[in-house]
């Protein structure tokens, strides 16, 4: 495959060969306008961590900006470090997707996400509570950041 065919995209929800997963399509980011790649797997449940401390990843739309804020504190978010740790096709850049990430791949390639499950967002609603994504439904609401959830990493990079 030549570097043009690399950089053309597949259809929304299909795998992108060399770039890690699934396509998500664009979405606007603060560097410009992004190719979404979510990971072709979940990394498990993993739980927000950080019970009872705010931090600042409250960002509704910016998982990466987020993840770095939580894995900056070791130790304490579990699944921002797994989401962090992905790596696919030579590509280490995964993180934990922000909830407007999520809803995103609810939107345009639910089919690639388990439907039984919810899925956790880097995304802060209070010291208590994260948002998370229900993929049967297309919930967004928040939970106790105790709680396991599914984690799929995601990647971006600029068309």
């Amino acid at each position: 495959m030549n570097a043009q065919q690399q950089l053309t995209p597949p259809a929304i929800g299909e795998v992108w060969p060399g770039q890690g997963g699934i396509y998500g399509g664009l979405r606007q980011y603060p560097e410009g306008l992004c190719h979404v790649i979510f990971a072709t797997e979940d990394v498990g449940r993993h739980a927000y961590g950080d019970y009872g401390v705010s931090t600042e990843a409250t960002s509704r739309t910016d998982g990466r900006a987020n993840t770095a804020i939580l894995i900056a504190r070791p130790g304490k978010h579990p699944a921002a470090i797994a989401a962090a740790a992905h790596t696919a096709e030579g590509h280490a850049d995964f993180y934990l997707p922000a909830i407007g990430e999520l809803h995103h791949g609810w939107q345009y390639a639910p089919e690639s996400f388990n439907e039984e499950w919810y899925y956790l967002s880097s995304s802060q609603y209070s010291a208590h509570y994260a948002y998370y994504v229900g993929f049967g439904v297309g919930w967004l609401s928040y939970g106790v950041k105790g709680g396991e959830r599914l984690v799929r990493p995601v990647r971006r990079f600029l068309q």
